[in-house]
């Protein structure tokens, strides 16, 4: 009797190999990305969420928002409002997902403020409800502070909330793109929350989007945040935008036409331009950072924690990265929409890049699935050649994957379009960087503090 193709291949096989009865294909080899999961929790699990309680809702129209278009994206999140059984879910898979010891809640939009001050209460009695031992659970709300009140300050006092307050610079810069509805300026009201947090006690960051009609003003910016908002702890955040972002998802680009490094349509402003109008032009965004590093360096290091500073500083002292642009590898930071769908991030929130529902697989397991795995290793594992060979490889991993819309001279895909900038930063600023973290090292024993 002939042998069947079953019988060779057992025959050539350990007898463990294939179980007896009809033939059954072996299970793929795991590999890396399936590590995560398979774990479980028998490992630790630290991943951080970007909730958005009332989606794209927001009651400014700032001409730069990426966020504000997903109302209209087809087949993206749409309109609507957190429900209280999709609010439970997510607290309670949140706090049960992460195995590490803090749990922290950042609560974003659109203007999340929309919700209003009963939601949050909700969000605070959930918390306690669901709290674990030995987790302590944060809290932090991004705003642009034009709803803020007593009652809202009193509340976010009381509650130990974190507030990251939007705000780009002095009135001229500020009103240019942050504006109402209606289009009228808002840097009175906002300008107003960060005295009223202050009156109130309560924690807040500024957070300064850098675009095309700001970048040029950095020192006036860094004065202006320091001396008279009293920030003391800046967030920088570049605006890059493809053009059509609107519709398009970040890889999703067609790469032969993409511009190359150095090209004029790789810049803001040109007819055919890759980027919108608004975006920052990438030499301005060097020039940004080096004048504010050099400020900052003057007489503030210890008392003004720049995001991007800080970030490099720890990274000269063998820290990980402090902000997911800069890390090796990304995917630990995914978004939650008001209709508990998960997304792989919150500048990835498209039709390509859903990962599911709370409502039909819990949060932990979403955030480790292998997608979302792979996602997170494509950061490093696309990089041109350019950028493995560049000196400033680990100080910047080729910042954001959202970016990446230019080729190398070479033709190569996937050049961050800011590339140019951030290799003049880094020259800059990297023999003082050098020094600071030389001077860190020498206080052992002493706790390692924040810049």
């Amino acid at each position: 009797m002939p042998t069947t193709l079953a019988q060779n291949l057992r025959s050539a096989a350990p007898a463990a190999a294939f179980p007896a009865g009809p033939l059954m294909i072996p299970p793929a080899v795991p590999d890396k990305y399936d590590v995560p999961s398979l774990l479980g929790n028998k490992a630790r699990r630290r991943f951080h969420v970007m909730a958005k309680p009332a989606g794209a809702a927001c009651n400014l129209d700032c001409k730069y928002c990426f966020y504000l278009s997903k109302e209209t994206l087809p087949h993206g999140p749409a309109t609507g409002r957190m429900s209280d059984e999709t609010l439970e879910r997510y607290i309670q898979q949140y706090i049960q997902g992460v195995t590490g010891d803090e749990v922290v809640f950042s609560w974003q939009g659109g203007e999340s403020t929309l919700m209003g001050l009963d939601f949050f209460r909700k969000v605070v009695a959930l918390e306690k409800k669901y709290a674990q031992p030995g987790q302590r659970i944060e809290n932090d709300l991004q705003t642009n502070g034009t709803l803020l009140d007593d009652e809202w300050c009193a509340f976010l006092k009381q509650n130990r909330f974190l507030v990251g307050l939007s705000i780009d610079g002095p009135r001229a810069l500020h009103d240019e793109y942050r504006v109402t509805k209606g289009g009228r300026p808002t840097f009175d009201q906002v300008f107003g929350a960060a005295k009223l947090l202050q009156r109130h006690g309560v924690p807040f960051n500024t957070l300064t989007c850098v675009h095309r009609g700001n970048a040029r003003h950095p020192v006036d910016i860094y004065r202006f945040l320091r001396d008279e908002v009293g920030s003391t702890y800046m967030q920088f955040i570049p605006i890059v935008e493809y053009r059509g972002f609107e519709r398009t998802a970040p890889q999703c680009w067609d790469n032969a036409a993409l511009p190359k490094d150095g090209a004029p349509e790789a810049r803001p402003g040109h007819p055919h331009s890759i980027v919108t109008d608004w975006s920052v032009d990438p030499d301005d965004w060097g020039y940004f950072l080096t004048r504010v590093f050099d400020r900052w360096v003057s007489r503030d290091v210890g008392k003004v924690l720049v995001n991007h500073f800080e970030t490099l500083v720890a990274q000269h002292l063998g820290l990980p990265s402090q902000l997911c642009i800069y890390g090796e590898i990304c995917g630990k930071g995914v978004a939650v929409e008001h209709d508990g769908s998960v997304y792989a991030c919150d500048h990835y929130v498209y039709p390509e890049y859903r990962l599911g529902r709370i409502q039909d697989r819990p949060l932990g397991e979403l955030a480790f699935t292998r997608d979302q795995v792979k996602f997170g290793y494509a950061k490093n594992e696309t990089l041109p050649s350019d950028c493995r060979q560049c000196a400033y490889l680990r100080d910047c991993w080729g910042e954001c994957p959202k970016n990446r819309i230019i080729r190398t001279a070479n033709g190569e895909p996937g050049l961050n379009y800011l590339c140019r900038g951030l290799k003049t930063f880094f020259a800059h600023a990297l023999p003082e960087v050098e020094r600071i973290a030389a001077r860190l090292r020498q206080e052992p024993g002493q706790p390692r503090r924040r810049l």
